[in-house]
């Protein structure tokens, strides 16, 4: 018998946002980068190509601008656990992991991140 897993990944999604705990930060919205997995309940094929079927991904994109336009976040640890907090209250959604990365604070690194992995 064949066993499925299968995952939902939303990569790469470059948001602005008020985020961060320095003056500079509080000042000027900055860009955050954002990777989304979600591991799916029932990895079964559907039984018809419509997307009825299946977890309709625009939310992710949806309730994460909804999170960063509702006010400031002081670190990326509380928005990375609000994004988890939604997705897994989707039934499809057994498991997810989130990242989070901020591009543009020191010009010698390619990005300060908080990596999130919560699972029902």
């Amino acid at each position: 018998m064949l066993k499925y897993e299968a995952s939902l990944v939303l990569r790469g999604l470059v948001v602005s946002a008020s985020i961060g705990v320095h003056d500079f930060e509080r000042e000027n919205r900055q860009r955050l980068l954002i990777d989304v997995e979600l591991t799916l309940a029932n990895p079964l094929r559907p039984q018809r190509d419509d997307i009825s079927e299946v977890l309709d991904y625009r939310f992710l994109h949806t309730e994460i601008q909804k999170l960063l336009s509702a006010g400031h976040y002081e670190l990326q640890e509380t928005l990375t656990h609000d994004i988890a907090r939604f997705c897994l209250s989707r039934p499809e959604v057994t498991r997810v992991s989130i990242h989070t990365r901020k591009p543009d604070i020191y010009p010698d690194v390619e990005s300060i991140g908080y990596n999130l992995t919560v699972e029902k």
